[in-house]
């Protein structure tokens, strides 16, 4: 790969993982275009088992961002997640189903947001994920429980504009008013 530098005044954004600093386009797209089949010729001898395992660590460390953070995009996370999880173990959806004990349309159900998954459904599947991960990475857990409640926060405060003004009719603080009106009120 020979590279011809630009003056800095003429430097462009990094683009395919290739060094921007090319003489011309043509000089560019070679590179990037050998690069690309570098990878993928690399990606044809990385065994199933070790797809399997960065698929999952990658979908592992995609929940736990979204745990960090406070999401409103009315977006059902648990079930993606859920999805992609059975998806890259499963062949077919009615055989997790099978595994997890339950019919193939609860699963359905809940995969299409027709349905809130059951208790008994979310502590069948941390068994399962703690299975599957023993020999991946550590895996909390708490977590597919965690990002289920946490979509519900998420979404109950994000609606607060919907929901407010109703159940704000159905509430009294009349006794720590009337006790601590001092401290309560402004």
């Amino acid at each position: 790969m020979s590279r011809k530098k630009k003056s800095i005044g003429e430097v462009e954004g990094a683009e395919f993982g290739v060094d921007s600093l090319y003489a011309s386009k043509k000089e560019k797209l070679s590179d990037g275009k050998a690069l690309m089949e570098a990878r993928l010729e690399r990606l044809k001898n990385v065994s199933e088992e070790k797809i399997l395992k960065a698929r999952l660590l990658q979908l592992k460390l995609q929940m736990e961002e979204y745990l960090e953070k406070q999401v409103y995009s009315g977006r059902n996370y648990f079930t993606d997640f859920l999805k992609i999880y059975i998806d890259m173990l499963y062949s077919k959806r009615s055989n997790f189903a099978k595994d997890m004990d339950i019919s193939p349309v609860s699963l359905s159900q809940v995969l299409n947001n027709h349905r809130e998954p059951k208790v008994e459904f979310l502590l069948r599947l941390m068994i399962h994920s703690e299975e599957v991960y023993k020999n991946i990475c550590p895996f909390k857990k708490n977590t597919w429980f965690r990002v289920y409640y946490h979509e519900k926060i998420c979404d109950t405060m994000s609606n607060q504009d919907h929901w407010m003004p109703e159940e704000e009719k159905h509430v009294n603080i009349s006794e720590p008013f009337k006790v601590y009106g001092k401290l309560l009120s402004k």
